[in-house]
């Protein structure tokens, strides 16, 4: 149903906003475990980009640490971001996937792209130098099921 008396749909994030103690700690944190560009900076903010999207840092932290809030982190791989934390010192939380708490309490959750159903745009992968990144089996399979899934090619996903 997609009427013009109907609700509006969920498209998409554009960001999110992580508060951190100190907006140079928190690059300093991220750039040891992520190759990123730095989108911007206001006072008090920073901006992390991820192609069509951003990670906005919003120096204050507010509130105790996150336990069950979280956010999902999409990567192309996420082995070297456990070994960046080991060495870092950073929290890695139990589990069969990879979460942790950055300095601030802030619960992360990295999932590898190929294993879900979030897909970039050709166009986006393109310009962010990912074009290679594919889907595996079980993604693709959830992304048939809704009809989402990307045209086949001669080299599968």
């Amino acid at each position: 149903m997609n009427t013009t008396d109907s609700k509006p749909r969920m498209v998409g994030i554009n960001h999110v906003a992580l508060e951190v103690g100190s907006i140079d700690a928190a690059l300093e944190f991220y750039v040891a475990i992520f190759d990123f560009t730095l989108r911007g900076r206001a006072p008090g903010m920073a901006f992390i980009d991820m192609g069509d999207q951003f990670l906005a840092l919003s120096e204050g932290r507010t509130q105790p640490p996150d336990s069950h809030r979280h956010f999902g982190l999409v990567v192309d791989h996420r082995e070297p971001i456990r070994k960046a934390l080991e060495k870092l010192g950073a929290e890695i939380l139990p589990g069969r996937g990879l979460d942790f708490l950055d300095p601030w309490g802030n619960h992360i959750q990295v999932v590898e792209y190929a294993n879900i159903q979030f897909t970039k745009a050709t166009h986006i992968l393109r310009g962010m130098q990912l074009e290679k990144l594919g889907k595996n089996d079980q993604a693709l399979e959830e992304l048939r099921r809704k009809h989402m899934a990307p045209p086949q090619t001669d080299g599968g996903s």
